[in-house]
């Protein structure tokens, strides 16, 4: 059902727009028409236009045409595009997405997250930090064969051992390779509450992750 609807919403948005740009188009030619027929009844009857003239007028109206069709094809692509990833992206509503973000949240003593890597690694290091910006436990994943995204879970204990209180904390990463140290992109799990249709395309509605775009999800689970 939903793959219809989509169908259906994408078909009549680039319809519509289609519809639109000719009609534009019609009357821009009728525009062009009118002059060349005037032009052409108050010439110079010793000096009238020759052919040359008018095709290249003409040709003029066949390039316009061309380029405002065009024009219209791709604005109409676009809208039905845009309108059914958005239609698509609602499916995503209630359900946890992995996104660029430095949170981790803590609850029953459990949080995942992820870092993504741009190269394989000797060694990844992840320090979480409660609101001061303390460090409360540093977690080694070790070395990483290949680049891409890597989930860790952090077990809700600081370095000490002792269990710490549930809530929401930042982490960041550090990768080594060799000698050379890089920052990872932090990756975080939301909840996908809501979609909204954006100039740059749908966005998604993250509660404490804000709004992200379609784009920057990495998994959805």
């Amino acid at each position: 059902m939903t793959t219809s609807v989509q169908s259906s919403t994408s078909s009549t948005a680039a319809q519509s727009i289609t519809s639109t740009a000719s009609s534009q188009l019609a009357a821009t030619q009728d525009r062009f028409l009118t002059l060349l027929v005037t032009q052409l009844q108050n010439q110079d009857p010793l000096n009238p236009m020759d052919n040359s003239q008018v095709t290249s007028q003409m040709a003029q109206l066949s390039t316009v045409s061309g380029i405002n069709q065009l024009n219209a094809t791709v604005q109409a692509l676009s809208t039905s595009m845009a309108t059914s990833q958005s239609l698509q992206a609602t499916s995503m509503i209630g359900h946890a997405a992995l996104v660029p973000g430095s949170q981790i949240s803590l609850a029953n003593a459990q949080g995942t997250a992820a870092v993504e890597l741009t190269q394989p690694a000797d060694s990844v290091t992840v320090n979480v930090t409660d609101a001061s910006g303390n460090v409360v436990r540093t977690l080694q994943l070790g070395s990483q064969s290949a680049a891409g995204v890597v989930n860790f879970a952090w077990d809700g204990k600081d370095n000490t051992g002792a269990t710490v209180a549930d809530g929401t904390y930042r982490f960041s990463a550090t990768a080594m390779v060799g000698t050379s140290k890089s920052s990872p992109t932090t990756l975080s799990y939301g909840m996908v509450n809501s979609v909204s249709l954006t100039a740059s395309g749908p966005a998604l509605g993250m509660g404490a992750l804000g709004d992200v775009a379609l784009s920057a999800v990495r998994q959805v689970l």
